[in-house]
């Protein structure tokens, strides 16, 4: 990554969101490999990520980190970022950290045609675009365009695409690297199918072809067993469970609830317990349906 190119002004400027720049055809590369920072996003979903600045610039923590492609031959939008160091607090700094939390495949970046007319603020001609800062407007352009084009999460649609909303408006979640694995995900179902192992509950049943192949998958072996010599075995450590029935399993930390502590919960909770008539009550009822002529 290369200094962040900025003016006195631009750090007196009201910050939203800050566009850092990457040159293929210039440098080699930025702090990190472009891959190894794809595959810690594929196990954890987010990247810690290093970046030196050319001049002490406030950039509160929580700030919109957009990636930017500048070669002869790639040129968009790449990728979105949190910054998790606060250089307003601690002017002193010439670097801000911040967390990757989604990269797009190289060849498949948001092309800048895209973006030209819907975010004017993005100035593709100067040099080097890092360390433009986004006005408001523009940012908020920036991050619809980013929602029409970025691809939802193929292990959980339902969490909303990085970069979608505000880092004010999300709540970040640790994640088990091993329920994110697509192929260790694809083995547990195709071994366990698509019902949640607790409730039962199908989504394709229910909801149709809309439903079809949906369903999370819950890592069953206790975080206490895990040290650097564990493999994972999809067949036997995961299992698919419901959204529902997921969260229950993971309302209990360090150890989740097993699926058949989950079990014998939802048995518990919809059994109706019996009781014993006494003949004087047996004899009661009897004369009070007598009464209503039931």
């Amino acid at each position: 990554m290369r200094p962040l190119a900025l003016t006195a002004s631009d750090t007196m400027s009201p910050m939203t969101a800050i566009v850092l720049g990457w040159n293929p055809d210039r440098w080699d590369g930025w702090q990190f490999a472009y891959t190894p920072v794809l595959d810690v996003l594929h196990d954890t979903g987010f990247a810690s990520v290093r970046c030196p600045l050319s001049t002490h610039l406030a950039i509160p923590a929580g700030t919109d980190v957009w990636l930017i492609l500048q070669g002869a031959h790639e040129r968009g939008l790449l990728g979105h970022g949190i910054a998790t160091t606060d250089t307003s607090a601690d002017r002193s700094t010439s670097q801000v950290t911040f967390d990757v939390d989604l990269l797009l495949p190289r060849g498949e970046h948001i092309p800048e045609t895209a973006l030209l007319h819907r975010v004017p603020g993005l100035d593709w001609e100067s040099n080097p675009i890092s360390g433009t800062l986004l006005a408001t407007n523009d940012e908020q352009m920036l991050r619809a365009v980013w929602a029409d084009h970025a691809p939802s999460s193929e292990i959980d649609p339902v969490d909303p695409v990085p970069g979608t909303l505000p880092a004010s408006a999300l709540t970040r979640v640790s994640v088990n690297r091993y329920e994110r694995d697509p192929e260790a995900r694809r083995q547990c179902i195709a071994h366990q199918g698509t019902s949640c192992s607790v409730c039962r509950f199908n989504f394709e049943d229910a909801y149709g072809a809309l439903g079809h192949g949906f369903i999370q998958v819950h890592h069953i072996v206790p975080v206490s067993q895990i040290d650097a010599d564990y493999v994972l075995d999809p067949l036997t450590d995961l299992v698919p469970l419901c959204p529902n029935c997921h969260a229950m399993a993971h309302s209990r930390t360090p150890a989740p609830y097993s699926p058949a502590e989950l079990r014998r919960l939802i048995r518990a909770s919809t059994h109706m317990e019996g009781t014993v008539l006494s003949p004087e009550e047996l004899s009661a009822q009897e004369n009070a349906a007598r009464i209503l002529g039931t």
